[in-house]
């Protein structure tokens, strides 16, 4: 796979939704990108009442029933967050969110490409508690 014209953003310690807003609005300017380390994305707030609003969102450990799906894989659910930023029901937001590819970890193929990361979506931003998506998605369910 070739990564030119791609752009690489490691997604270590970045702030879930400042990070989605961010790569929506360049996503929509054109810019193909490949987010690495998705599971060490994080979600601001108390850790059990940030995991329990998502158990409680998904229905966990309740009857099964049909529904809207809910991803427990940390790629999918950053990909399905960056996707609510995006027109996705309109053509110019579909093909925005064709230009997106979300890792866990960090393929071989990119290893070796400089990666850029987010200052304004950093953690240092937060004053408070947090937990990282990947901590979030083995509690509800990602089997690793």
């Amino acid at each position: 796979m070739s990564v030119q014209g791609r752009t690489v953003i490691d997604a270590d310690s970045l702030i879930l939704g400042r990070m989605a807003s961010i790569v929506a609005k360049r996503l929509l300017m054109g810019e193909r990108i490949d987010i690495v380390n998705a599971e060490d994305v994080v979600v601001s707030g108390k850790r059990l009442r940030v995991i329990n609003e998502r158990k409680e969102f998904l229905g966990v450990g309740g009857r099964s029933r049909k529904g809207p799906i809910h991803y427990r894989r940390p790629n999918a659910i950053v990909r399905r967050t960056i996707r609510g930023m995006l027109p996705y029901r309109k053509t110019r937001g579909r093909e925005a969110y064709r230009r997106l590819r979300v890792h866990i970890g960090v393929p071989e193929e990119l290893e070796k490409t400089s990666k850029e990361s987010l200052p304004d979506a950093h953690l240092e931003r937060l004053r408070g508690r947090y937990v990282t998506i990947g901590e979030i998605a083995k509690n509800i369910g990602w089997k690793v």
